[in-house]
């Protein structure tokens, strides 16, 4: 029997090789023999191995991360979840000293106090490349930590699967300007009563004139106020509240440095004002129908994580203010 062709067999294997003529079966057999070998020795067959592509990232360096800003503002219009971490949700500020960590739960007297940085609430360290912190009040966290852009990050609790976000200063490039006026309602709230300490010469009289004393609280989810025509000059515990209602603050269309307040008053109406902050301590209150300004100090500062009052209903919350389309009349 003669065999006139191979190719028929493996033509990836053979390819060049052609008709080859072979004369005896022995001569068949030997050949196949032979290429057997020559198969299972050198192999027809490249066996390329495409392996998926490794990066290897470096470790986050959860610590040098948090101490390459001197404070972290805490954007709590930004948290994500149903949950919370108490000592994020009061704080304005966070910062990381050596092992400790500082807070600036109070708007009034941020930037002085404490140098800056706040007061000493608790310890950290950054073990497992997590942030973990034992709160002197709040207890112990441990919060994953994740870089959002080059001067934000995430801090992650997984038990409440709740998101806080920080934008990270240093102590002499921080907007205190934007921290007065993104959390205005907070340094109301800070102090037991605001005194009127002077009515400008111009403007026209009104019922708001006689008001001297000014105090501003939450009851439930309403935000309200008392107000009192005592003299000037008592002790505070001695006011006298005439009138308690509801006010309102809301943010100015184009104008990120004004606010204005609404107090309802029923028996003469809304009395709307331009609302200026001087200092943590003082505001003024441009009343635009008259254009008469009233100058208040705050008096009986309330120093939280100080106070009893202050673990219970201390807590900031997300801003739900309206925007009004309005011009800003006071000339300044």
């Amino acid at each position: 029997m003669i065999i006139s062709s191979l190719n028929y067999w493996h033509n990836d294997c053979f390819t060049g090789i052609g008709n080859i003529n072979l004369y005896n079966m022995r001569t068949i057999k030997l050949l196949f023999t032979s290429l057997t070998l020559a198969v299972l020795a050198t192999g027809c067959y490249t066996e390329v191995i495409i392996e998926d592509e490794y990066i290897d990232e470096p470790v986050l360096n959860v610590h040098a991360l948090l101490k390459s800003h001197e404070l972290w503002y805490v954007d709590i219009n930004a948290t994500s979840g149903n949950g919370e971490v108490p000592f994020l949700q009061r704080a304005f500020t966070i910062s990381f000293v050596g092992e400790t960590v500082f807070a600036n739960n109070n708007i009034v007297g941020i930037g002085k106090t404490g140098n800056g940085f706040g007061l000493d609430v608790g310890y950290f360290n950054t073990a497992s490349e997590r942030l973990q912190i034992n709160h002197d009040v709040d207890g112990f966290w441990s919060l994953e930590v994740f870089v959002v852009d080059n001067n934000t990050i995430e801090l992650y609790d997984s038990h409440s699967r709740t998101s806080y976000y920080l934008e990270g200063y240093q102590r002499n490039n921080f907007d205190y300007d934007m921290v007065f006026y993104d959390n205005i309602e907070y340094l109301l709230q800070e102090y037991d009563v605001w005194e009127k300490v002077a009515t400008s010469k111009e403007g026209l009289v009104n019922d708001f004139d006689s008001e001297n004393y000014l105090q501003f609280y939450i009851d439930g989810n309403r935000s309200m106020f008392n107000s009192s025509v005592d003299p000037s000059g008592m002790h505070l515990d001695d006011v006298l509240w005439d009138y308690s209602g509801e006010y309102s603050l809301f943010d100015v269309y184009n104008d990120e440095t004004l606010k204005t307040l609404t107090l309802d008053y029923d028996f003469m109406g809304n009395d709307y004002f331009e609302l200026y902050v001087i200092n943590d301590s003082t505001i003024e209150l441009y009343h635009s129908s008259s254009g008469t300004v009233y100058k208040f100090k705050g008096k009986g500062f309330i120093t939280y994580l100080k106070s009893d009052i202050s673990q219970l209903n201390k807590k900031r919350t997300k801003s739900e203010y309206g925007t009004m389309k309005v011009v800003r009349k006071r000339k300044i």
